[in-house]
């Protein structure tokens, strides 16, 4: 789940793999590597991406609302 919501949300917010690697203060081969599932990621790391995202770190470790739920009005 990692892989797919830090994907979604730096692209959602049109940062490259690189300013946001820059941001937080990783390199942008680990955030590459990240988004393609080759290394797993400490809370550190998650926290300072959720943070750089201004996303809360379980954000980025929650899977995503399916879109019938999300699209559907709360009666």
């Amino acid at each position: 789940m990692l892989a797919l919501n830090l994907r979604t949300y730096r692209q959602a917010q049109e940062l490259s793999q690189e300013e946001l690697a820059h941001r937080a203060d990783i390199d942008r081969t680990y955030i590459s590597a990240l988004e393609r599932c080759v290394y797993a990621a400490s809370i550190d790391v998650v926290d300072r991406l959720a943070r750089v995202l201004g996303v809360e770190a379980a954000d980025l470790l929650r899977h995503p609302e399916p879109a019938s739920e999300r699209d559907t009005p709360a009666i």
